[in-house]
């Protein structure tokens, strides 16, 4: 570390406050700012061309107790640096006070300011064989942020939150996401306009339900194509069921007659990888 960087060591001061607000979407969204906790979601922003605002550093964290061992504490290091140079501000926090600010359990000691994600789903651009994930009114930030990783590792151009209950820049979707949130284009609308938006560029909707006899093995996810999940307790809603092109389920065959809505988007993503060949 360097001795230019600011020092931070009452957890009492004003400015961790600003970062303890951050949890909220109010703040988030007035600010347009979000953050970003751990070396692994922050290495993946940055190599995703987004470049921190400020960088909040507890080196007492970059510890074998901190994390796994000394190879990482290098790596921690290395990152700040990098970091610094490309013009982040950086700032030390004594233990106590980045405690304050850290929203993860056992806080490796990296934390970081950054712009917000997403961008209105008319906005988003397709290309001609585009795979889409598309999840409507999906509350549970753990879920949305799950989601997004298996949308990154199945090769999707773009990941749609219809009718969005929470907002790309929870910070718990950050978490769960890996900082995959960082590496996908993110759109959000209305059902409405999310519609719109797919029948204006010719994106075909295979809806999530259990309410056919179709499994989801038995439709094709070529072309341009968009896999639809709904919100964890009511699925889809009537307007997207009706408007969907193919309507699959997956077979159940415990005593639970539904899976997680994340797990539900997995299998049927890679159901469409498996058909288009780009495993």
């Amino acid at each position: 570390m360097t001795h230019d960087d600011l020092v931070i060591s009452s957890a009492a001061n004003p400015r961790l406050r600003g970062l303890v607000a951050l949890r909220r979407r109010r703040t988030r969204e007035e600010t347009g700012t979000t953050l970003v906790e751990g070396y692994e979601e922050i290495a993946l922003a940055l190599a995703s061309g987004v470049l921190p605002r400020t960088a909040y550093v507890c080196p007492e964290l970059f510890s074998p107790a901190g994390m796994a061992g000394v190879q990482d504490i290098g790596r921690q290091v290395d990152l700040v640096a990098r970091l610094r140079a490309q013009g982040t501000e950086v700032v030390q926090l004594h233990r106590t006070a980045f405690e304050r600010v850290a929203y993860r359990e056992g806080p490796d000691g990296l934390l970081a300011v950054v712009e917000s994600v997403g961008q209105p789903v008319r906005a988003l651009s397709v290309g001609r064989s585009d795979l889409v994930l598309l999840a409507q009114g999906v509350e549970k930030p753990g879920n949305l942020g799950a989601m997004l990783r298996t949308a990154d590792a199945a090769g999707c151009q773009a990941v749609v939150a219809a009718d969005p209950v929470t907002d790309w820049g929870n910070p718990n979707v950050v978490r769960a996401s890996k900082g995959t949130v960082f590496s996908l284009p993110l759109g959000a609308g209305s059902t409405r306009e999310t519609l719109d938006w797919l029948q204006g560029n010719g994106i075909r909707l295979v809806v999530t339900t259990p309410e056919t006899d179709a499994l989801h093995t038995e439709v094709s996810y070529r072309g341009r194509v968009a896999v639809a999940v709904g919100s964890e307790k009511h699925g889809v809603d009537e307007a997207l069921f009706e408007a969907a092109d193919e309507r699959v389920r997956i077979p159940m065959n415990g005593k639970a007659n539904s899976l997680n809505v994340s797990v539900s988007a997995a299998v049927v993503l890679y159901e469409a990888v498996r058909q288009r060949g780009t495993h």
